[in-house]
């Protein structure tokens, strides 16, 4: 059987958007099936990255195939077909998290991929380890949108999944992991709150908030207060916001990445 017709059987996940798709030729090579792009781009296609992509597929194409690759028009001149990218197990997570007393971010059935996309971008942008993906069965997974628009931070982040984040939360806290929830009326404001570590910040539903069993895993809430115009921000935004206080002061300088497969090397392409 031929290699192209043995990956055409194997599963699959297609990576569009230029940054999203860059970011896993640099980082998972290895997974790499096949690189459709557009002719605009193909000077982002360098030829070391052609060299070590070698013996894969990169065809240049019309728009229109690109297209019906994405299954999407906004895939910016680049789709990328991988092999399922991993999932780290849970308690990989908490082990990595304990070893360098880290930071990661949870969201608890946060489904708009715009949201999730750019959780992933601000969290890989202010250097966090990791995201735990919270959802009711079967396991949540990243919708391409949301990869697209985490702009590369879906590969930079060693990825989680649960589908019973209260007892996940329940499992790393046992472990001497802080758990942090956030919500528009918590009485603590986020902005000065002083954070334990290592530390998993929770984010929920964009319009249900966090649900009664995660915050019950919650040391503590934390609110970001505003001018009071509108009720609350977007869970995204809020999001950034927190993260960025949460890592005020510690990666500065850039900090050394504690999950397997991770390097300073590929930090240009976070």
């Amino acid at each position: 059987m031929r290699a192209a017709e043995r990956h055409r059987r194997e599963p699959v996940e297609v990576v569009h958007g230029l940054r999203a798709g860059l970011a896993v030729l640099a980082r998972r090579p290895q997974d790499v099936v096949r690189v459709a792009f557009a002719r605009s781009v193909r000077h982002e296609l360098s030829s070391p990255l052609r060299a070590k992509l070698r013996p894969i597929a990169l065809d240049e194409v019309a728009d229109a195939e690109l297209d019906r690759i994405a299954d999407s028009r906004q895939h910016e001149g680049l789709c990328v077909v991988t092999r399922p990218r991993r999932w780290a197990p849970t308690s990989e997570l908490g082990d990595a998290l304990l070893r360098t007393r880290g930071v990661a971010v949870a969201l608890e059935r946060v489904r708009n991929p715009y949201n999730v996309g750019a959780v992933l971008r601000s969290a890989a942008f202010f250097g966090l380890d990791a995201a735990l993906l919270g959802a009711p069965a079967p396991h949540p997974g990243l919708a391409p949108l949301a990869v697209r628009v985490a702009e590369g931070g879906a590969e930079v982040l060693v990825l989680a999944r649960t589908t019973d984040l209260a007892d996940t939360l329940a499992r790393l806290r046992s472990r001497g992991v802080s758990v942090v929830g956030t919500d528009g009326h918590a009485r603590n404001e986020a902005l000065g709150f002083s954070y334990a570590r290592p530390l998993v910040l929770v984010v929920g539903n964009e319009r249900e908030g966090l649900a009664d069993r995660v915050r019950t895993q919650c040391d503590a809430m934390v609110c970001v207060r505003g001018g009071g115009a509108v009720e609350s921000l977007n869970v995204a935004v809020a999001a950034g916001v927190v993260i960025a206080e949460a890592t005020r002061g510690l990666f500065r300088g850039g900090a050394e990445n504690s999950f397997p497969g991770k390097s300073r090397d590929d930090e240009r392409l976070a």
